[in-house]
Formats: structure tokens, C-alpha cells, sequence
């Protein structure tokens, strides 16, 4: 029986990482595997999961009026799983699309996103896959400033935290930390 499973993880988590790693696995085994990637993240183009470590992979971008059980239902083949990165960029129809996608056409739909924005605040796709998803697994890192678990992410700009602005701030080391609770508020910035 398919199930919708997110997992989330602050930054440098190893989402993408893992969804090319899950995408391979299948493949690599003749299972075809539908990916797909929120629209609004450009840092490698438009419709590419890209990690960190240099691994990318071209995805179907995500945007707004994009009708994903449609997409899914006309497909060429039957997917094996359906494999979304930067989840926390969907919207609440997207989800529910996705429940569709393993509801009805029992195909499995794994997630891969942040869970909270840099101001601490849950993003719409986060939230409606936490109250829909199967399965929930939390994808751990560490703290950039020491060594406890990172649950937050914080958003800096010339060297200096920033806590209030519009949610989607799209970035990635040049812009956020992965950091604890403790040093989400007391970050030890460098001086210059």
C-alpha cells in the first residue's frame, strides 16, 4: 500500500543528497521514478535537484498552477515513486494532490523539504504535508556553531542575522546556517 512520507531537515540536512540517492536506487534497478522540484528554487536553473556535493539531476518544476495528479496521470509510464524536493515550497493543493497520487493511483510520494523559514515559521507545503503525510522522519544535522542537533535556520546578510523579511529567500550557504535553538538567537557571527 503506497504512503505519502515527508522528511524534513534544516539546511545542509542532506535532502537533496538523499532524494538523488533514493532516485538512483530505483533506477538503478529498472523502477522509472518521477522527480520533481519546486519552480520557485533557481539556484541551478529551473527544474534541477542539485546537492551540494555536486550531484544534479533534471526534475519537473513545481509552480503554482501546476495540476500534479494530471501530471502524473499523463505519463507515459507508471512511476514506481514520486519524488518532490523542496516540499516546503508546495502549496496546500499540491499536497493534496499528492495524497491523490497515493490514494488513488497507489503510487508511494516521498518529500523532501524544510521544515520551518528563517523567521521560525512553518512554510504552507511544510505544514499541510505534516498534517497529511504517512510517515515523518526528521533528517538530522548539526548546529553550525556547535555541536547540538540543528533545528532552526538562520538567514544572514553582510555578516549579520536577519529575522524579518518575506519567507521565500531562496540561498543556500551564502545565506543560511543550519543552526540550535540556542544559537538561532545567539549567533556567533564574525566580526569584521
Amino acid at each position: 500500500m503506497a504512503q505519502l512520507f515527508f522528511k524534513y531537515g534544516a539546511m545542509n540536512s542532506g535532502k537533496s543528497i538523499e532524494i538523488l540517492k533514493v532516485a538512483h536506487n530505483y533506477e538503478e534497478q529498472d523502477k522509472p521514478v518521477v522527480l520533481m522540484t519546486s519552480g520557485l528554487d533557481t539556484r541551478s536553473g529551473v527544474g534541477n535537484v542539485s546537492s551540494r556535493i555536486g550531484l544534479e539531476q533534471k526534475a519537473i518544476p513545481i509552480f503554482e498552477e501546476t495540476d500534479i495528479l494530471s501530471t502524473i496521470q499523463d505519463l507515459a509510464f507508471e512511476p514506481y515513486c514520486i519524488l518532490i524536493d523542496e516540499a516546503q515550497f508546495l502549496q496546500k493543493h499540491h499536497v493534496l494532490a499528492l495524497t491523490k497520487v497515493v490514494d488513488q493511483l497507489n503510487i508511494p510520494v516521498m518529500a523532501f523539504g524544510l521544515k520551518n523559514d528563517f523567521r521560525n515559521e512553518l512554510f504552507e507545503g511544510s505544514k499541510y504535508l505534516l498534517l497529511y503525510a504517512d510517515k515523518i522522519e526528521e533528517m538530522k544535522t548539526i548546529c553550525w556553531f556547535c555541536h547540538k542537533k540543528a533545528i532552526m535556520n538562520l538567514h544572514y546578510i553582510d555578516g549579520q542575522p536577519v529575522y524579518e523579511g518575506d519567507q521565500v529567500q531562496i540561498g543556500g550557504n551564502e545565506a543560511y546556517f543550519p543552526v540550535c535553538r540556542h544559537h538561532y538567537f545567539h549567533p556567533k557571527m564574525k566580526t569584521n
